[in-house]
């Protein structure tokens, strides 16, 4: 007799091997999921079959730190995926000093978006076993002229407030 395939598995939203060795690490994970509009980044811990989300944020939360609404559309770019990553960490520090990543069902692509979340969340002190040649270099998240002085500015804010 065949074994059926998992409906969350089959539906391509979890993969249930990588989640279990997460869970058995016993450490909380940093989960970052992306939309076609925004980032999602959550430090969440698992008590049993249950997850609890200790602080979550949203690139959407940006615009109230500084972001131009006339940018709402670059929500999802390298700066705005650090700069969500930032925001986390910052919100989370008292809460959480160390975590693991959980990529989900994101393929595992060097310097891209999801990697720097990652960045973010590591600047703003959090503990995250990770190799280095995986992050977007500054240089990299500053190269748009036209969003760099923002970025800078946001930083600052989240970085001191």
């Amino acid at each position: 007799m065949q074994r059926s395939i998992r409906r969350r598995r089959h539906e391509a939203k979890t993969d249930y091997k990588a989640r279990l060795s997460l869970i058995q690490s016993g450490k909380p994970r940093l989960v970052i999921r992306r939309t076609n509009r925004y980032f999602t980044a959550q430090i969440v811990t698992t008590q049993g079959a249950q997850d609890t989300v200790i602080t979550g944020v949203t690139s959407r939360l940006l615009l109230a730190q500084g972001w131009p609404e006339n940018l709402q559309g670059s929500l999802k770019g390298l700066p705005a995926a650090y700069l969500t990553g930032l925001l986390l960490g910052v919100r989370a520090k008292k809460k959480c000093t160390e975590a693991i990543v959980d990529l989900g069902m994101h393929r595992n692509i060097q310097k891209s978006r999801i990697y720097a979340v990652l960045a973010g969340v590591l600047a703003s002190g959090i503990k995250i076993p990770h190799d280095a040649s995986i992050l977007p270099t500054s240089e990299t998240m500053e190269k748009n002229k036209k969003i760099a002085e923002t970025f800078k500015k946001v930083k600052e804010k989240i970085a001191h407030g």
